[in-house]
């Protein structure tokens, strides 16, 4: 499991104006909590927040150091939640949940397809239904991601949930014949061609003026 370091200090207030006033110097108001731990206010700086979030870390595992007047405390974590100011995309306030590596949590694992479908080949479409799965598991037997080989997949085929590789340390808790990718035979849509046809009066009045610019033609010789 990837693990991310993250400073952090406690601080005492909670009020809005102590928050406000850490926003304006560069830091994003938290709050750390779990099962077994009272909770602890932090405060993180923005631009590591804005690091993590840029690489796709923020729902990493998340090792927090906690600087309380001197005294270093360390902490493993998740960020339940980033909230966001509406007006600025600014972060307003950041929730970490403690992890307890013996307790059984749920997770958003990432599929990760590899491989060529047959059925593309042949003219199908490959189609990702899932980008994700949701697993149970110990925090310490949590993948990356989990890997799914389309390579086999012909036109009409799917890989399902129950399909997918895991260890019998997780527990998929998608539906099992939920499919997660598939190929499909690749709709053409024909244009419909539309001829227009010439009203007779309109008809009439076209062979009319090409007789009188033949009359025309006639005078001027």
């Amino acid at each position: 499991m990837e693990v991310t370091v993250l400073a952090a200090q406690a601080r005492k207030e909670q009020k809005k104006g102590p928050a406000r006033r850490l926003r304006q110097s560069g830091f994003v108001p938290g709050i750390l909590y779990g099962r077994s731990i009272a909770n602890i206010l932090l405060a993180v700086k923005n631009d590591e927040l804005i690091k993590l979030h840029k690489d796709k870390k923020d729902h990493a595992f998340i090792k927090l150091i906690i600087d309380d007047g001197g005294k270093k405390i360390e902490k493993l974590s998740l960020i339940k939640e980033l909230q966001v100011e509406p007006l600025t995309g600014k972060f307003f306030h950041a929730d970490f949940y403690e992890i307890d590596m013996k307790r059984k949590l749920t997770f958003d694992v990432s599929l990760n397809f590899t491989g060529k479908a047959i059925g593309v080949e042949n003219g199908g479409e490959l189609q990702h239904i899932k980008r994700h799965v949701t697993v149970s598991c110990l925090p310490a037997d949590l993948p990356d991601h989990i890997e799914v080989d389309v390579s086999a997949l012909n036109i009409g085929d799917s890989v399902k949930v129950k399909e997918l590789k895991v260890s019998d340390k997780i527990a998929v808790l998608d539906a099992p014949d939920a499919a997660v990718a598939s190929v499909a035979v690749i709709k053409v849509v024909k244009a419909a061609v539309v001829e227009e046809e010439v009203a007779p009066a309109e008809e009439g009045a076209a062979a009319e003026g090409k007789e009188t610019a033949e009359k025309d033609k006639e005078k001027e010789k």
